[in-house]
């Protein structure tokens, strides 16, 4: 918007003459060196373990090639058969199941435990401190712990199952059992990343509105609906987005425990993609599946842009309904 304000005075100055405009002109160029001197190291990292590897695993998915031999070129053969491959449909399904599992009962869970924890009670620090520890277990770890835990012989899992009468459960060697109790280990560790995210978020729930709400009669439940859901939303998209990415990228907990069995039941498709490239040396194939999994990966930050810009013709609209006039930077 422009100013109407009084205009400032520029102060009176004489044309650069040609020794000046040389000076500055060389002045410029070194600036410009040592900027570059200075950016450099960090774009040669980033071509080196991004974009470079990015573009060979492009090439690499229309080739047949097990990174031993010399390969050939295919096409779009490699992708014609992965839709044809039983193994991969069975991972993307799994996959699926494993993220419109995870996804909801994170979130659900983290909210239920970010609003006990954003109560004024004693030992808060310490209850959000136990809370927070599991998320910054490594998988590898939380992969051993559970494996002795949930072990069908020797296990502590079946052990407290015999006290209360139940017979033993096979677990990680069960097919119907092994990908939901892989769920319950990752969920373990990855509510606490969405309770110190709403926890975050709920401090700046405006307190003016929620007390308003009171003030107009609205009881805790109302008040939770109306006032503290709704200013949660940015961030419930922004983790609905983070933790299907994370669902979608699951490994290392699934190579631990199981290695993708029984039976190929807890086959995702990172690890489909590991077995095709470094077990059956087809690296042209597994490269195929690893971009299949990057356009789902697209196509979530798509939906999250698609929101974005959808939240903010929305809110402008309001605004302009309103005769507010929103103030620069806000909505960012």
């Amino acid at each position: 918007m422009r100013s109407t304000g009084p205009r400032t005075p520029r102060p009176l100055t004489l044309d650069p003459t040609p020794a000046a405009r040389a000076a500055r002109r060389r002045r410029a160029r070194g600036e410009t060196a040592t900027a570059w001197a200075f950016i450099s190291p960090a774009v040669l990292v980033i071509l080196g373990l991004s974009v470079i590897p990015l573009l060979w695993s492009l090439l690499l998915s229309f080739r047949a090639d097990d990174l031993v031999t010399p390969g050939r070129w295919v096409g779009l053969d490699n992708y014609h058969a992965l839709s044809k491959d039983p193994a991969f449909r069975t991972a993307v399904k799994n996959t699926l199941i494993y993220a419109g599992v995870y996804v909801p009962l994170s979130l659900a869970g983290g909210l239920a435990l970010a609003l006990a924890l954003n109560r004024r009670i004693r030992l808060v620090g310490l209850y959000r401190t136990l809370v927070f520890i599991p998320f910054v277990v490594s998988a590898t770890a939380q992969g051993v712990l559970f494996s002795f835990i949930f072990d069908p012989e020797f296990g502590v899992a079946n052990s407290l199952l015999h006290k209360i009468g139940i017979s033993p459960q096979g677990f990680l060697s069960n097919p119907s059992q092994a990908l939901y109790v892989l769920l319950l280990i990752s969920l373990w560790s990855g509510i606490g990343f969405c309770v110190i995210v709403y926890l975050a978020a709920l401090q700046d729930v405006p307190a003016e509105l929620v007390e308003s709400a009171r003030l107009d009669g609205a009881n805790r439940a109302q008040v939770l609906r109306h006032v503290t859901l709704p200013s949660l939303t940015p961030v419930t998209v922004f983790l609905v987005l983070w933790q299907f990415i994370t669902a979608l990228q699951v490994f290392d907990l699934v190579y631990v425990t199981t290695k993708g069995g029984p039976l190929g039941s807890t086959t995702v498709i990172v690890y489909f993609v590991w077995e095709q490239a470094f077990q059956n040396f087809t690296a042209g194939y597994g490269a195929a599946a690893a971009y299949v999994l990057a356009i789902g990966l697209v196509a979530a930050a798509v939906v999250l842009r698609l929101y974005r810009r959808h939240r903010e013709r929305t809110e402008a609209t309001g605004l302009a309904g309103t005769g507010v006039v929103q103030p620069e930077g806000a909505g960012r």
